[in-house]
């Protein structure tokens, strides 16, 4: 009877219970975060739409936001917005897959170079294929865009080379990839800008094992340029709206591909100690929640989700337990006010809703 498997089991301290009982804005589910960012640690933000609300909270708590490439003093700060300063540390957009993060860690270091250099839109302004979002309007020329890209990669690489804590939201699995280099778009071909061919561009929905390699080599890239470097992985909780995947309902599409994120999350974790994951999505989607986390829309999470995600975020992750003890100056109020105006623009930068025109 040694063996029976129901005998020596731990005590009743081991298992962790139910939150039914807990209200919703108590849910704290992390589990093991041993990092620890001081009010000066340079923390990059990249990922999804909603990797825009973690930058902004970061930043209005008064820790070290660190944007690499700004605006210029001269430009006023809803010029600057618009123009997507600071919702990220640069102004790549947004990065849905792991793919397109592999990739642009290339570019900046001259590992790779993608074959389609510029799309035009039906007014004939140049757009940059791989940050469509990012200029307003697009280029008034190729070389226009050229010279932005060229410096937008070099603040890339010197972003990765000097921050201290980097963090990723893996937004999606699916996107569209060139056929000719393998090149990933943030959005396809067509949408906003250049033409759809077939003949020149595919659909892709990555697997476990393809995001785990396009992690791993990422993260074998920042180790080279930034030994000491830190990385929080979180998983976005905003669903997709809508799905390529043939024969695919957009609610399965969603579970299949957060699913994947998700699982790829752990295991980086489980092999890297600069790693660490933070459960944005579990605090968002779980049923605790009691789905108050989400608009009207039922894809853009509320203010009051993104604030319990940082609330616990900063209890966990930094020294004060998310109480900083940096006092609001005169120069803070105008900040804060750029940062409202960011909060009321950034449910409308995600690239995907462009499906919709």
């Amino acid at each position: 009877m040694s063996d029976h498997p129901y005998r020596n089991l731990p005590d009743k301290a081991f298992w962790k219970r139910s939150v039914a009982s807990v209200p919703p804005g108590e849910i704290d589910p992390v589990g093991r975060f041993d990092l620890t960012i001081a009010p000066d640690t340079k923390v990059a933000t990249a990922g999804s739409c909603f990797a825009q609300h973690i930058a902004r909270h970061l930043k209005a708590s008064g820790f070290c936001y660190y944007v690499a490439e700004q605006a210029h003093p001269l430009i006023p700060a809803d010029i600057a917005v618009a123009h997507n300063y600071g919702l990220f540390s640069a102004r790549y957009g947004n990065i849905y897959t792991a793919r397109q993060l592999l990739q642009l860690m290339q570019r900046a270091i001259g590992t790779f170079t993608p074959t389609d250099d510029a799309w035009i839109a039906k007014d004939g302004a140049v757009i940059d294929p791989f940050r469509p979002s990012t200029q307003p309007g697009g280029y008034v020329s190729e070389d226009e865009m050229r010279d932005d890209r060229t410096q937008h990669l070099g603040i890339v690489r010197g972003m990765f080379e000097d921050l201290d804590v980097f963090v990723f939201t893996l937004g999606l699995t699916e996107g569209w990839v060139s056929k000719i280099d393998g090149a990933a778009y943030p959005i396809a071909p067509g949408v906003d800008g250049g033409a759809f061919d077939a003949d020149r561009y595919a659909f892709k929905n990555y697997g476990v094992a393809d995001v785990l390699a396009d992690m791993n080599s990422f993260l074998d890239h920042l180790r080279v340029l930034n030994p000491t470097a830190q990385v929080i992985l979180t998983v976005s909780p905003v669903p997709l709206a809508a799905t390529a995947e043939p024969d695919q309902h957009v609610l399965s599409a969603t579970t299949y591909s957060k699913s994947v994120l998700r699982v790829v999350a752990e295991m980086l974790v489980n092999q890297h100690r600069n790693v660490h994951y933070f459960p944005s999505f579990e605090i968002i989607t779980s049923m605790a929640s009691r789905g108050g986390y989400y608009a009207d829309d039922l894809r853009n999470v509320t203010e009051e989700g993104v604030s319990h995600v940082m609330r616990t975020f900063l209890r966990h992750a930094t020294p004060q337990g998310g109480r900083s003890e940096t006092k609001a100056s005169a120069s803070h109020v105008e900040e804060n006010d750029f940062l409202q105006r960011s909060s009321k623009i950034a449910e409308a930068l995600c690239d995907e809703e462009k499906l919709d025109a």
